[in-house]
């Protein structure tokens, strides 16, 4: 089959994304047989245009198109990022009758929801590299869809439960000429690496486990290193290190930054750094294989609200680690989420002062939490009356503890004027 994949993403906050997980799908329906052009829509000016000439010219028996994200998380001034969407799903119904299915992680949050909203064909909720060629392959030979895992159909919901693949090696990294399209549009591309899917550690927010699963699978540390070099010898310096947490475990973290010494790649990388079980040892590796920067999700500086938050470290393991960093001159970008449950001014203030004295190089700071389903925190909030049982949270819910809906985005928005390193 001719298969037209589209990433829709246009969101640019912090740096353009590459759609790393939309290129691994592109990578396993090739190897399924079918013909394949990827599209991605980040730097398209006229979108409209752009889709009438791929599918003109292309003629695709179906399209796949990735959704990464829903909105931007702004509790005061929220962008439903899906809107954009809708309208890529809108232009593609009026010059194809060809079946539309849905994908990404941003669809997997909401997979019924979605895809009613966006009015496509079918959506794969999970890991598309497996699901999307046995769909296609059912579309060819019109066998019944019943057994596809992870698979939506309007009005039927899930057909079969979503499977996740315990090794990631046998789902292939993209070779560089899939994403190198994308690339070549960015004045200074950051290629993205995922190498662990899935995590164990349930903070009472956070999407992944919903997205991922619970279970952390990693892919080879070797089968790692030789997509790193085959990047490096394309000319490609920077890299991004997507897992959630780089450093856990921290053996399987070290031995990637061994494997990027011993093949001599000369790449500089940042990657996201749960702020506890990390050693001098370990740094001193990142730095020597290139981590030129680092991302510290600690939230908070009160430790009753890490606590609130189910986070397994405490101020003084951030303290700790971000001091580490700092020794071994990687940069270091913190991030506060402010206004769970349990928040107060207090607290607050706390969180603010433990920031300014971790001298970050920069900070993120964020009002309300954006609640998503299957959360603890979507729990307290319909205990609290803040959402219902009944509450469709595709479209954007949030949490703010009790009187601070006026004060909090006021009084960061006034720590932020004299403090050029913090961001909103």
């Amino acid at each position: 089959m001719r298969v037209l994949l589209i990433s829709a993403n246009t969101e640019q906050v912090n740096m353009p994304a590459m759609p790393l997980g939309l290129a691994c799908v592109v990578e396993a329906t090739k190897d399924a047989g079918h013909d394949v052009s990827m599209l991605d829509l980040m730097f398209e000016r006229d979108v409209h245009f752009t889709l009438k000439k791929i599918i003109s010219d292309f003629r695709p028996e179906c399209i796949g198109i990735s959704v990464r994200n829903i909105d931007d998380q702004n509790i005061e001034n929220p962008q439903f990022l899906l809107e954009k969407v809708k309208e890529v799903v809108e232009v593609c119904r009026s010059l194809s009758d060809t079946p539309i299915v849905l994908g990404g992680a941003g669809y997997s949050l909401f997979p019924e929801s979605a895809l009613a909203y966006l009015d496509a064909d079918f959506g794969i909720e999970g890991e598309g590299e497996t699901a999307f060629p046995v769909l296609l392959r059912c579309l060819e030979n019109n066998h019944d869809l019943s057994g596809i895992p992870g698979l939506y159909t309007p009005g039927h919901g899930q057909l079969q439960p979503r499977r996740l693949n315990k090794n990631l090696d046998r789902l292939k990294l993209p070779e560089t000429s899939i994403l190198s399209a994308s690339a070549s549009q960015n004045r200074e591309p950051w290629i993205p690496i995922q190498t662990r899917r899935g995590c164990a550690l349930k903070c009472s927010y956070c999407s992944t486990p919903i997205i991922e699963g619970s279970i952390l699978r990693k892919r080879s540390e070797e089968a790692v290193a030789v997509w790193l070099e085959s990047w490096v010898k394309a000319g490609y310096v920077n890299f991004y290190f997507v897992d959630n947490t780089f450093n856990l475990p921290p053996a399987y973290a070290q031995s990637i930054c061994r494997l990027i010494l011993e093949r001599e790649l000369d790449m500089r990388w940042q990657s996201i750094i749960y702020p506890k079980y990390v050693d001098e040892g370990l740094v001193e590796l990142m730095a020597a294989a290139g981590c030129r920067q680092i991302s510290l999700g600690f939230e908070s500086g009160s430790e009753r609200m890490l606590k609130n938050l189910n986070k397994k470290f405490t101020p003084g393991d951030v303290r700790e680690t971000s001091a580490l960093f700092a020794d071994h001159g990687i940069r270091r970008m913190g991030f506060l989420l402010m206004g769970g449950p349990g928040e107060t001014r207090e607290s607050v203030e706390e969180s603010l002062a433990f920031a300014d004295s971790l001298k970050l190089d920069v900070l993120k700071l964020t009002a309300g939490i954006r609640i998503y389903p299957e959360t603890q925190l979507a729990g307290i909030a319909i205990n609290q009356g803040v959402i219902s049982s009944e509450s469709d949270l595709l479209y954007p819910h949030f949490y703010l503890s009790q009187g601070l809906e006026g004060w909090l985005p006021e009084r960061l928005k006034e720590w932020q004027v004299s403090r050029p390193y913090v961001m909103m």
